[in-house]
């Protein structure tokens, strides 16, 4: 009998790497890691029921490990960006910004 291939796994992977290089955008890679994750566990649930039919669920361990690893990263940026505007660093930012807006326009 010819294996078949679990559902949604290249999109699991990409995704997950999506979720992974979202995760400096003030932790918006939550999103797509989330529905990696999600997804991920429906493909194992579907492969554990019967494993002798599937055939690439390695990459979908993969892409569930990579899905964890950007919404950790995503949750940790979360909570510094909560903890710079709640310690008022945020003011400290934006003064930045501007004495770098003001640099770019002495320059031009």
């Amino acid at each position: 009998m010819e294996q078949q291939k679990l559902p949604n796994a290249t999109m699991i992977i990409v995704l997950s790497i999506f979720g992974y290089l979202c995760c400096c955008l003030a932790g918006i890679g939550i999103i797509p890691s989330g529905i990696a994750f999600f997804m991920a566990n429906k493909s194992q649930k579907i492969y554990e029921e019967s494993p002798e039919l599937y055939d690439n669920y390695g990459t979908i361990k993969t892409g569930k490990i990579v899905a964890i690893i950007a919404l950790v990263l995503n949750v940790l940026m979360v909570i510094r960006w909560i903890y710079v505007i709640a310690t008022g660093g945020f003011d400290t930012i934006q003064e930045q910004y501007d004495e770098m807006m003001r640099q770019m326009e002495a320059a031009q």
